[in-house]
């Protein structure tokens, strides 16, 4: 028989949850109110003219040939950002939980580039493949590569894509360290007993069991790509050369304070908070389903 716990205070639990309410409510609905209201209008830089225009905002920017070019920019960016980062974090969770001496000291390491903000992580990476005074970009220069961000569309998509998924890289080592560790060693002894390879042991057994964490930092991933990536394109490339990388989150930012035209800057930016919204309910519907808890 299960003992009862009553508690008999009402307003306690109110008064907790108000911090996060009112968090949630200024820094989240209260912009996400302010950005609809703005996409429905139509005014000039100095808002001294303001008419309401209905959906004509949203018309122009789904017929926008450029726009539609940003959003598969943006699909790949968020992909190849979102596998970039979970593949060597997985690898680093399973090789600081196999260390005994040093663990801390291996783990501390590795969560450090987390607390770097975006704009420096950025710039960092910017150093490093600078064509004039970066290292990396002197040792491929001196294997016959060519390497140029600052002109090639290409290497300037890769540099973002790699300086995004350095910074996501500790995050996810946290969770896959967290998950490895929750594993029940008695069924990896057991495997170890029945003769399985350290491969087959992963396989079969430890990457199902992190399958849960697996789909939680795939949702979060591919949500940061959209929208936390902005400090580091902005520091990088400024969405060039010839907005080659420019992904949604930036062409808002640019369309609104650089072009000044906020009702379509507005409408870009419900439209990306849809397609996130669209994105993470499809994932729990279709790819949850592989997911074993």
């Amino acid at each position: 028989m299960q003992r009862r716990v009553i508690f008999n205070e009402k307003l306690l639990p109110y008064l907790l949850l108000a911090p996060q309410l009112a968090v949630t409510l200024i820094f989240f609905f209260w912009p996400a109110g302010q950005a609809i209201h703005m996409s429905v209008l139509s005014q000039d830089a100095f808002g001294q003219s303001v008419t309401f225009v209905g959906l004509d905002n949203f018309k122009e920017v789904l017929g926008d040939a450029e726009y539609v070019k940003t959003l598969w920019r943006t699909v790949l960016f968020s992909s190849a950002v979102a596998v970039t980062a979970l593949f060597p974090a997985l690898l680093f969770a399973v090789m600081a939980e196999r260390v005994i001496r040093g663990a801390t000291f291996y783990r501390t390491v590795l969560v450090l580039p987390y607390a770097i903000a975006p704009a420096v992580a950025g710039v960092l990476w910017l150093f490093m493949f600078s064509p004039s005074i970066g290292v990396v970009a002197y040792g491929l220069k001196k294997l016959g590569i060519d390497w140029n961000p600052k002109l090639d569309g290409s290497d300037a998509m890769m540099l973002v894509i790699m300086a995004a998924a350095w910074k996501q890289i500790s995050y996810n080592f946290l969770f896959f360290l967290a998950g490895l560790q929750s594993i029940p060693k008695a069924l990896l002894e057991a495997a170890s007993i029945d003769g399985a390879s350290e491969w087959k042991k992963f396989w079969t057994i430890t990457f199902p069991l992190l399958s849960p964490t697996t789909f939680f930092l795939l949702v979060v991933n591919i949500v940061y790509a959209f929208f936390d990536t902005f400090g580091i394109i902005d520091a990088v490339t400024n969405g060039g050369p010839a907005k080659a990388t420019e992904v949604l989150v930036y062409k808002v930012y640019y369309d609104g304070v650089h072009s000044l035209n906020l009702g379509s800057s507005s409408a870009q930016s419900v439209i990306l908070m849809a397609i996130v919204i669209v994105l993470t309910a499809v994932q729990f519907r279709y790819v949850e389903r592989k997911v074993h808890y």
